[in-house]
């Protein structure tokens, strides 16, 4: 579970999400208007940022009112997985800031290491009852967030999914980081790659439901690690925490979401690997941030002598 501590500042009640969502949007808000000079679009990521932050407030200050479980489960998941958007597309905002992008650098070791460029490659697999599925798949991720706090939510209880909820925003603000320190474009984005993919990626619906968030939500970066899968591989763990059944479930989509971020051309395999290690690496640590929170001592065989 996260940390049960709760800290009250000016009349609001805020938790370790809170801490970790609302915090860490800030911090790239503050980051924003230091750097606003060498920003392309300072005021996007700055008043989109601070709109959202002033929304969030407002929502602690509305939960605590609110009684009807239905209630605060809508409130406190549309809040918080919105702010997880904006952590996305300010940490985008802000990727350029201190490096530049490193294609070539992921390029060189992926051939290094396999003798070609797998996201070349994989273009011989593309049909369209494929190329739909992994679409399918692709795009199934945004409703998974939602639907799986539900079933947590209303299967295991409002503390559980407060615990989702704060594993889902550390992944994501480790992955804002990530796309600041170590900027990659992404193949669709970079010379060296997108005259080499040349295979139609022929689909129908959910096709072009992928191409429309690839035109509308995505742009160059928020690459490494993949948010798709570092988000994707905390949302199986804890359908497995919290509901057995799901975990299996959602197997087959998990393990084709991993591969749709590479066939779909939204990443290298690079990003891919690194998104389920960062993954797995915030599922070992939140125990010990929760604990810090909580100013609990560590877990071991002398935490209760």
């Amino acid at each position: 579970m996260t940390g049960n501590r709760r800290l009250r500042l000016a009349g609001l009640e805020f938790r370790l999400t809170d801490v970790v969502t609302l915090g860490g949007l800030a911090v790239f808000t503050l980051l924003a208007l230091a750097f606003r000079g060498r920003l392309v679009r300072p005021g996007a990521v700055i008043g989109v940022s601070a709109l959202v932050i002033a929304l969030y407030l407002v929502s602690l200050a509305v939960l605590q009112r609110l009684r009807r479980p239905w209630a605060r489960f809508l409130l406190r998941t549309a809040t918080v997985q919105i702010t997880f958007l904006q952590v996305y597309k300010a940490a985008n905002e802000l990727q350029l800031l201190f490096f530049p992008w490193r294609d070539d650098l992921v390029l060189a070791w992926e051939r290094a290491l396999f003798g070609f460029q797998p996201v070349v490659a994989i273009q011989e697999l593309y049909s369209p009852a494929l190329n739909e599925w992994m679409f399918f798949v692709y795009v199934f991720y945004v409703v998974i967030y939602p639907v799986l706090g539900g079933i947590i939510f209303f299967k295991r209880g409002e503390e559980a999914n407060e615990d989702y909820l704060f594993q889902l925003g550390l992944v994501n603000l480790v992955c804002g980081w990530g796309f600041i320190l170590f900027p990659v474009a992404s193949p669709m984005y970079w010379d060296k790659v997108r005259p080499l993919l040349t295979e139609p990626l022929t689909a129908k619906f959910f096709g072009s439901v992928a191409e429309w968030i690839r035109a509308n939500i995505h742009q160059p970066g928020g690459s490494i690690p993949s948010p798709h899968c570092a988000v994707a591989t905390v949302m199986w763990v804890m359908a497995r925490k919290y509901t057995r059944r799901g975990f299996l479930w959602l197997a087959p989509i998990m393990l084709s979401l991993y591969v749709s971020t590479v066939y779909g051309r939204f990443h290298y395999v690079s990003d891919m690997l690194i998104g389920i290690a960062v993954g797995l690496l915030v599922i070992l640590a939140a125990p010990a941030v929760a604990r810090a929170w909580d100013g609990r001592p560590a877990a071991g065989p002398e935490a209760g002598s």
